[in-house]
């Protein structure tokens, strides 16, 4: 069987019809010990962001100031994103699962994008 190539004029419509990711990293702060129940940023500056967009977030696995690495992959934080405005960004909130405090920052990674 030989194989089939892609025409410029199909590679470019496959192009189109997928939706486009934004992806970026932010800080969320609890706060100086002890902490508080949740933290949250709010992501600006997303000019192409609508209200159909879909959000994600989760915590990545870098060293700030009062967390290292493994702090970050073993902290029983829930992550969560929303609260879209179009043409502007959105929020991401953070929460222990446990009921208990957090402190300090953590980063998080995030995307977003319009499904075609």
């Amino acid at each position: 069987m030989s194989p089939r190539y892609v025409t410029a004029l199909e590679l470019a419509a496959a192009l189109r019809s997928r939706p486009v990711t934004t992806f970026g990293e932010a800080s969320v702060d609890f706060g100086a010990f002890p902490g508080s129940d949740e933290g949250s940023v709010t992501i600006t500056g997303q000019s192409g962001i609508v209200a159909t967009s879909v959000v994600d977030a989760w915590l990545v696995a870098e060293a700030t100031a009062d967390h290292s690495a493994d702090e970050h992959r073993i902290e029983a934080l829930k992550v969560t994103a929303g609260n879209i405005v179009a043409g502007t960004g959105f929020t991401i909130w953070v929460r222990p699962l446990e009921p208990y405090r957090s402190y300090g920052l953590f980063r998080v990674g995030w995307s977003w994008a319009t499904p075609a």
